[in-house]
Order: C-alpha cells, then sequence, then structure tokens
C-alpha cells in the first residue's frame, strides 16, 4: 500500500477543520483535508446552524403575520411540506459548498473525501469511494469531526417519529405537534420555532427553566414569550420513556404519572464527539467522560502530535469559536505564535426570541465581584422597539463594584446576537460603562438602549457613592 506523507492532515471540513487547514497551507506546510462525505462544512452547514436559522427566518414571517391585526388568523396549510420552510436553503449551501472549495483550491490543500481510521499516532488509513485504501502519514493532525447527538437509553430514536437534532429537519410535512425533551440550546431553539410556525409544542426537562446557565430574568422573557405563543414548559420533570404507540402518537411518559402525547418528538439531550470509526485508540487516544476529546491550553491532545478543535472537543459549541480554534491548533501544532486569544466570545441562541450574552452574566459577577451595578434598558421603553414591535426584549450591563468597568452585557429579543458585538468591542477594548453615554447612536435604533442602561448604571453610582 503506498504511503503518502503530510505536515498536517485535517479530519473533518466543519468550521475547524476549514480554518486549521488554510492556515496550514498558508504557512508554506502540506495539507491535506479528509472529509467522508460528499459535502464540506460538516453538521453546522448540513444539518445544524444554517438549516434551522433558515428555517428560524420563515418562522419569525409567520409570527410577524400572526401578530398583524389584518392577518391575526393567519394559519400555514395543514399539509404544507416542511422542506417549503426551509427556502433558499439548497442555493445557500451550494454557494457556501463551492466558495469553500475554491479556497481549498487556491490554498493549494489536497481534498480528499474518505473515511479515515488512525492506524497509529502518524499514520491514517483512508478508504475512498470505491474501496481504495491508501496510508497516509503526517508529522502532525488536527481532529475536528464535529458531534453527534447524544441517544439516551430510555428513547428509542427512529428518526422518523422520534428524531434527534440531525434528522429533525428531515420531517416531511409540519407537525401538528411536538414533545421537545432538554431544555438547552438546541431544545430552545426548535422549541421557539416550531411554537412560532403554529405547532402545539411541550418542553420537558429535569431543570425547573431552559438555559440555565443564563440569568434568571433572561431565561423568564425566553419561557413567557414562548408561553405566550402557545408552548407548554414542564419543568422539574422527568421522562422515564418514549415510543411510538405504532398507530397515531409517541408517548412520552414523566416520573409524575403524566403522560404526553404528540405527532413527533425531538431529544435534545447534548452532543458527543463524532469519532465513530475513527478508532483514536490506536493513535493513544480515548474520549473523556463526557464522551469528548480533552486538550489543554494549546488544543493539544493527551498525544503531543495530534490536535482538536470545534465540537470534538465540547463547549463554547460555537461555530465562530470552533474557526478560531481550528485556526490556534494548526499554529501551535507548527510552532507559530498565535497572539493572546480572547475569552470574550459572544454567546448567540437563535430562539423565538433571541438570545445572546458576552462576558460575565449578573450571577457570575456577583460572585467573583460581591456587590455589582446592574443597569436594564427594556425594549417597549426603546422607540426602534415599539416601532419594530420587539416589546418582549431586554439590554442587561454589568459592572464592577464601582459602577465604571464592564464586566458582561446580556440582550434578549429580537436582533440580540447583532446587538451583542457593541458590548463584546466595548469589553475588547476595556471601556468604562460611561462609554455608552458619550456616544452618539442612530435615532431609532435598539442600541440605544446600551446608552438607557448606562445611564441607570450611572444613577445608582451617583446614589451609591454620594
Amino acid at each position: 500500500m503506498n504511503i503518502e506523507k503530510y505536515d498536517l492532515v485535517v479530519i473533518g471540513s466543519g468550521p475547524a477543520g476549514q480554518k486549521a487547514a488554510v492556515q496550514a497551507a498558508k504557512a508554506g506546510q502540506k495539507v491535506a483535508l479528509i472529509e467522508k462525505t460528499r459535502e464540506l462544512g460538516g453538521s453546522c452547514v448540513h444539518r445544524g446552524t444554517i438549516p434551522s436559522k433558515t428555517l428560524r427566518e420563515n418562522a419569525l414571517r409567520v409570527r410577524n403575520m400572526r401578530m398583524s391585526a389584518a392577518l391575526a388568523n393567519y394559519e400555514l396549510a395543514e399539509d404544507i411540506e416542511l422542506v417549503t420552510l426551509i427556502d433558499r436553503l439548497g442555493e445557500v449551501l451550494d454557494a457556501h459548498d463551492h466558495y469553500m472549495r475554491k479556497q481549498m483550491e487556491r490554498s493549494n490543500i489536497e481534498l480528499i473525501h474518505a473515511r479515515a481510521r488512525f492506524i497509529s499516532n502518524t499514520q491514517l488509513e483512508l478508504t475512498r469511494v470505491r474501496g481504495e485504501k491508501t496510508l497516509f502519514e503526517a508529522t502532525n493532525f488536527v481532529i475536528a469531526t464535529g458531534s453527534l447527538p447524544r441517544q439516551p437509553d430510555n428513547i428509542a430514536i427512529d428518526h422518523e417519529h422520534l428524531l434527534d437534532s440531525d434528522s429533525i429537519l428531515s420531517m416531511l410535512y409540519l407537525p401538528k405537534s411536538l414533545v421537545v425533551l432538554g431544555g438547552g440550546v438546541i431544545a430552545s431553539e426548535y422549541a421557539s420555532i416550531f411554537q412560532a410556525l403554529g405547532v402545539k409544542v411541550t418542553m420537558i426537562d429535569k431543570y425547573p427553566s431552559p438555559l440555565g446557565f443564563l440569568d434568571d430574568d433572561l431565561t423568564k422573557t425566553f419561557t413567557e414569550g414562548f408561553n405566550n405563543l402557545g408552548g407548554t414548559w414542564m419543568g422539574n420533570t422527568v421522562v422515564t420513556s418514549a415510543d411510538w404507540n405504532g398507530f397515531d402518537a409517541v408517548i412520552t411518559r414523566c416520573d409524575d404519572g403524566r403522560e404526553v402525547r404528540s405527532e413527533k418528538l425531538l431529544c435534545a439531550a447534548g452532543r458527543i464527539a463524532n469519532v465513530n470509526d475513527l478508532h483514536i485508540e490506536n493513535a493513544g487516544l480515548s474520549l473523556n467522560e463526557r464522551g469528548l476529546i480533552t486538550v489543554n491550553e494549546n488544543l493539544q491532545t493527551t498525544v503531543s502530535n495530534i490536535y482538536a478543535a470545534g465540537d470534538v472537543i465540547g463547549p463554547p459549541s460555537l461555530a465562530s469559536a470552533s474557526m478560531e480554534q481550528g485556526r490556534r491548533a494548526a499554529c501551535n501544532a507548527l510552532g507559530m505564535e498565535t497572539g493572546k486569544m480572547h475569552n470574550i466570545i459572544p454567546a448567540g441562541i437563535y430562539s423565538i426570541p433571541e438570545l445572546s450574552s458576552v462576558g460575565l452574566s449578573e450571577t457570575q459577577a456577583r460572585q467573583q465581584h460581591g456587590d455589582i451595578l446592574v443597569g436594564i434598558a427594556k425594549f417597549d421603553e426603546i422607540a426602534r422597539g415599539q416601532i419594530s414591535g420587539i416589546q418582549d426584549g431586554m439590554l442587561k450591563i454589568v459592572c464592577a463594584p464601582d459602577g465604571c468597568k464592564l464586566l458582561g452585557v446580556m440582550i434578549v429579543g429580537e436582533g440580540a446576537t447583532e446587538l451583542i458585538h457593541i458590548g463584546q468591542m466595548a469589553l475588547l477594548s476595556e471601556q468604562d460603562v460611561d462609554i455608552f453615554v458619550d456616544t452618539i447612536f442612530n435615532f431609532p435604533t435598539l442600541a440605544e438602549a446600551y446608552r438607557v442602561a448606562a445611564l441607570d448604571i450611572i444613577n445608582q453610582r451617583k446614589y451609591k457613592f454620594i
């Protein structure tokens, strides 16, 4: 068997893998990028981020039409095909695939569609589409194979009636009812999206509220918005089993004796590293107790010449963070200077309403700094909020006890994931909260909420230090 030699081999073509390969190629290295599927981009592009956000845009249109007095009784057709609600997705995916392939060509990266498995920490065996096998030898490897949905033992996922986050958008028709198991990011996004489309959605989770890593006022706003759309939240509830009754419904059974019937069920019980068939044990690697690959601050695994980046290593599991991790993994493998990696990374939750945060939450800030100051601006008090019908939102600024140093920003409401970047830039440049008062924002815009929240803090500061 022929052996092909490379400086760096990257496994996986998602956001992390793509950036790792490009970074190494730009450094003059001989690079190969291995992808087992026909398409490039991984789950982020084909089963997660882009498809779900495309569906979300149409869900918003449907919700906004229902909010219009003239279209208050607007309903989607009962037999509407799901694919019609993800219009233009094919065009978006084709354009992304074309762009990525051109980038690979420009960078002289060898793109290979094949299944890979480790033979050792320096060799991979590739099985190509027609069954031919090739040995690849490399000085360094970057594993960027993403993640797979975790499958609970008590939920029989069949990808027809009981679905996971990778198969939920494969439904032919929009269901009349849906049970969503979980209260995390994926569960909250899909639950609110389908509820906005008119599906009767019930969220069930063992925790008291969804998105428990956020402050209570943000999760309360999300839950109220979800309930106002007609959704049902069942917190503090443990699901014992769920299965298709073979006739007309999925039956979800809870430990308190309650049963919930639905046409479909989405199980969003977290994700684990996608290393099936990669045989990482042959390279001296193993998964940790969370089903992920452990890395150090340099994104280096326990095997010195193998690095990992993206969802395969776990949180924050953001495409934006994965891209930077991939770039840094390649730099570290090649001994290149990476510069300081800021931990000021915005988190975006594309639910309805949208949520986003950067820096410390109010809860985290109180734990670390004690008697902090918090300023709040409600969108129903902002002109643009009234104009655009975004009254169910708020922006919160968290400041150090001196009432000056900015610690974090949290936003709930449509446009949150765009608006958060103003706060991110202020944190990165180590600005005091006063910057938001000294800055002139366009009127009317939601950005004015920064000034309102900042004035709230400055007013508290005056009385605190009298």
